[in-house]
């Protein structure tokens, strides 16, 4: 039956939407006291996942449920990245939400729920469904911001991205909205093949533009990331990890296939809008992040400034820029991870420590930390010879083939102001007087994840590189 056959490429987002329902339930009838329970079953439940995504890696390429999802090298490859993001943002979290009385067996399940959201996502292949993702990770993401109930930064958090995220939500489907109107079509394929005469059209543009805008706002791209700073700095630390890596992840794979299905045929009038987000984000990002005390509102404005690097790629509206697109998240990814991971450890007198000043004198009174930290702003800072510099090499080369110069230009000058940030934590950490000295109780599980991360960006494992790039390439052409 072809219901059964759909069914079967869908497995990964059955196993993980009724694993929540199942973990709820558990939870539910067991209690709070089944937090740490329900956080185990989850990772295992992710891992589960992405041994089934990987297993399913050989299988065919094909379009399900009509054209809704399209099931290839490039959805396999951002559901990899989604699904061990996620197994560390739970896995990272369980000390945290202990010391803050925060250990609720809801907060796993909510992780596995908008992970759901973004595997739907990686394969949307329809507006509708497209729209759908988006709503089923968001919905999730609004009360992650905001789990800290008794804390006013994080009900704040959590109020501001949902009313800027309801907003962002209504440009999307406004957007959509008049691309079906103009083009009679919700599936990309039946789009692209009539939006070379739909393109037009005004109507269509401005749809077009509308639907860009929404997505600009998931990736948090300028001018449309007022939300980051402040959802970053009051949400838990942990929900600040998991928003800026999975979400991030998902939100750009996303964008990239939005443009590229049903809009290769207009490409160039949209790839200059792209080059625009991708100039301002970087801007933002370097100029804002300077005057930052708070290490969560720091990297918020890197995230910003990392999405528009990652949009270069995409602004060269080719295969080369999908794959230097895809080669910087993975990137990012695992340097984000690690960098949370270390800032999780930031403890003292029982309570998180959040200011750059905090870090003073660091390699003096915790010395393997303020190194794993060192490695990583090397690598966010895109010093050779760390994997952050290829991520932006990738991206600058695949602008220069597009002949994008202004932008490479643009990104090369940006990088340069944007290593100070990065470069005077570095210096406050390793040339300051050293600050009160942070708890160590915190358990191996962080410690291991920032070491574990700072060793994959090294160019002592040049080995993961070809096989990244690789299957990047192959996840790339899936769109072309």
């Amino acid at each position: 039956m072809p219901i059964l056959s759909d069914l079967s490429y869908m497995i990964p987002e059955l196993m993980l939407a009724v694993g929540a329902m199942a973990l709820l339930i558990a939870g539910v009838f067991m209690g709070d006291k089944s937090a740490r329970l329900i956080s185990t079953a989850s990772i295992a439940l992710l891992i589960a996942t992405l041994l089934v995504v990987a297993a399913m890696s050989g299988w065919p390429e094909r379009d399900v449920f009509g054209g809704a999802f399209r099931i290839d090298a490039f959805s396999t490859f951002v559901k990899l990245l989604i699904l061990a993001a996620a197994a560390l943002a739970i896995l990272m979290s369980d000390k945290y939400l202990a010391g803050e009385q925060l250990g609720r067996f809801e907060y796993p399940v909510l992780i596995v729920l908008a992970a759901t959201g973004m595997l739907l996502m990686a394969s949307a292949n329809d507006l509708i469904s497209l729209y759908m993702g988006v709503e089923t990770q968001s919905l999730a993401l609004y009360i992650l911001a905001a789990f800290h109930r008794d804390s006013r930064r994080s009900t704040e958090a959590g109020l501001k991205y949902f009313v800027l995220g309801a907003l962002s939500s209504c440009l999307l489907l406004y957007g959509a909205s008049l691309v079906y109107g103009f083009t009679g079509a919700t599936q990309f394929d039946a789009i692209a093949s009539v939006s070379a005469e739909a393109g037009k059209n005004v109507g269509f543009v401005i749809g077009l533009v509308f639907l860009i805008s929404g997505l600009a706002f998931k990736v948090s791209a300028a001018p449309f990331h007022m939300w980051t700073p402040d959802v970053y700095e009051g949400a838990p630390t942990p929900v600040t990890a998991f928003f800026a890596a999975a979400p991030k992840l998902a939100a750009m794979a996303l964008f990239a296939r939005a443009m590229i299905a049903p809009f290769a045929g207009v490409a160039d009038q949209w790839t200059p809008i792209i080059a625009i987000l991708a100039v301002a984000s970087m801007a933002v990002g370097a100029f804002s992040a300077i005057v930052q005390t708070n290490i969560k509102r720091l990297m918020a404005y890197s995230s910003i400034g990392h999405m528009g690097f990652a949009l270069i790629g995409l602004a060269a509206g080719t295969a080369q820029g999908v794959r230097a697109t895809l080669i910087y998240m993975a990137i990012y990814v695992v340097m984000t991870i690690g960098t949370f991971a270390c800032i999780l450890l930031m403890r003292r007198r029982g309570g998180m420590t959040e200011t750059v000043d905090d870090l003073a004198g660091l390699s003096k009174t915790n010395p393997g930390l303020s190194l794993i930290m060192t490695v990583l702003f090397f690598s966010l800072a895109g010093v050779p010879p760390m994997a952050g510099f290829f991520g932006k090499f990738f991206v600058f080369q695949a602008a220069i083939e597009a002949e994008m110069i202004w932008v490479a230009v643009a990104g090369a000058v940006l990088s340069v102001v944007a290593a100070y940030y990065y470069l005077r934590v570095i210096w406050i950490m390793w040339f300051n007087e050293p600050a009160p000295v942070f708890e160590r109780e915190q358990g191996s599980r962080l410690g291991v994840t920032a070491f574990v991360s700072a060793l994959l960006i090294l160019p002592v494992l040049p080995a993961l590189m070809g096989p990244l790039a690789s299957a990047a390439e192959r996840a790339a052409a899936a769109l072309f």
